[in-house]
């Protein structure tokens, strides 16, 4: 059962990866590779009740990511709508390459720690096709994108969802992890940054703005009014998780909510037609449904491999046949760009105790830098390359070839900072 199930999502992974190649769309390929997992494991259990309930409770999980990044998505799509990034747009006034790729870069970097790395890959992609009209840079710069989310995600409780289950299951604290895991964070970005500014040159052409664009532009005390509530409605996720202890998901659909009402209220006066495009109903009609489709596939075919305990034996065996803590946790941050971080993180949680590892251990610190972080050698390996690959529709070999190589170096001499810091320190 267990080498069956593997075979399928291995035969899986290859249909995503090769989707270029087969033609066929890597939401159908994902979503074949879930259902089969668990039908083949639950076709193989002694207890069918207890196989229903652990897909019940995976469901549960995988349905708060997936609110959560329709919400996200359709904010964006309604700042976007009333032109809301122009506020930003229209304060990068450099058309040069490289000052625009550190730019691009450190916004990505610090606005994914107060936010998270999903949310930030939508904005930021987002944005960078309002600065940058050709297509084979603004693909590059969506991978840049994805780098930076990732490594500003990693060292913030908030920023990336592994880290916020170890902050969550006592693993780490706010503060500390912050003070540890921020300096090889930023390595990990400087180096893909360094590396490319030695190749990068020109200047980028901004996206040229229709001239019926222009004329039903929304006045600007809507698009300023809809930019800011955007921008509080997604920052007010955190603080509402902070605060209520539920899950992320649920700040995010009353951060929606609420933005319903503002953009309902702001165009009252105007008739049906008018308004459509400014509403949230047409937002969510352009949302990129088979990414999410793909999200809930990929996720699915994971929580079987957790099930039937797959991925614990796999950190198990890393942990025998490494021996060393430092190279196993590499090594599990360079497992979640193939696999999802989060059974992967939910595993090492289950396997290495707080009686071995106390709270604010430098193991813990560790293992959310390089599970955040890790995540970026491949497009799939993170919530933010799953997103970015359906916006601007990159593909995995693209992506491999362009950028995954800048992903790896960064995360390395990431990885390297930290044990230096830690020998320092210590």
């Amino acid at each position: 059962m267990e080498q069956l199930i593997t075979i399928v999502f291995i035969l899986g992974y290859l249909a995503i990866a090769g989707e270029h190649f087969i033609k066929i769309n890597k939401a159908a390929s994902a979503l074949i590779t879930g259902v089969l997992c668990w039908t083949i494991y639950i076709l193989s259990a002694n207890d069918v009740h207890l196989v229903n309930e652990q897909l019940l409770e995976h469901l549960g999980d995988v349905a708060g990511i997936l609110f959560f990044l329709l919400g996200a998505m359709t904010i964006v799509e309604l700042i976007d709508a009333h032109d809301g990034f122009q506020v930003i747009s229209e304060k990068i006034k450099t058309t040069n390459k490289r000052t625009l790729l550190w730019i691009v870069g450190f916004l990505a970097f610090f606005l994914s720690a107060i936010l998270d790395n999903l949310t930030t890959t939508i904005v930021m992609i987002t944005l960078s096709g309002k600065l940058i009209d050709s297509r084979e840079n603004r693909l590059f710069f969506a991978g840049m994108i994805v780098i930076a989310a990732n490594a500003g995600g990693a060292w913030s409780p908030i920023g990336d969802v592994t880290t916020t289950m170890l902050w969550i299951g006592g693993q780490i604290t706010s503060v500390k992890v912050v003070f540890s895991v921020l300096l090889p964070s930023l390595v990990c970005l400087l180096v893909p940054l360094i590396m490319t500014s030695r190749k990068v040159k020109g200047h980028v052409t901004p996206t040229a703005t229709d001239p019926d664009e222009i004329a039903a532009m929304a006045p600007s005390s809507h698009r300023n009014l809809v930019m800011i509530s955007g921008v509080a409605a997604l920052l007010f996720v955190p603080a509402f998780k902070t605060f209520t202890h539920l899950p992320p998901f649920m700040g995010m659909l009353i951060s929606l909510g609420v933005m319903w009402i503002v953009t309902e209220m702001i165009h009252h006066g105007r008739d049906e037609a008018d308004k459509h495009k400014l509403s949230v109903n047409f937002a969510l009609k352009k949302i990129d449904t088979p990414s999410i489709l793909f999200f809930l596939g990929i996720l699915l075919s994971v929580g079987a491999l957790q099930s039937i305990g797959l991925l614990t034996r796999a950190a198990g065996f890393l942990s025998d046949a490494i021996g060393n803590e430092n190279l196993i946790v590499v090594s599990i941050g360079l497992l979640s760009s193939i696999v999802d971080n989060v059974p992967l993180v939910a595993a090492s949680q289950g396997m290495y105790s707080l009686a071995q590892y106390p709270t604010d251990d430098s193991f813990w610190h560790f293992m959310a830098y390089c599970t955040g972080t890790g995540g970026s050698v491949l497009i799939i390996g993170s919530a933010a390359g799953v997103a970015a690959m359906g916006i601007e529709k990159i593909e995995f070999f693209w992506y491999l070839k362009k950028i995954s190589i800048l992903a790896l170096c960064g995360y390395l001499a990431g990885a390297g900072f930290f044990i230096l810091q830690k020998m320092i320190l210590n």
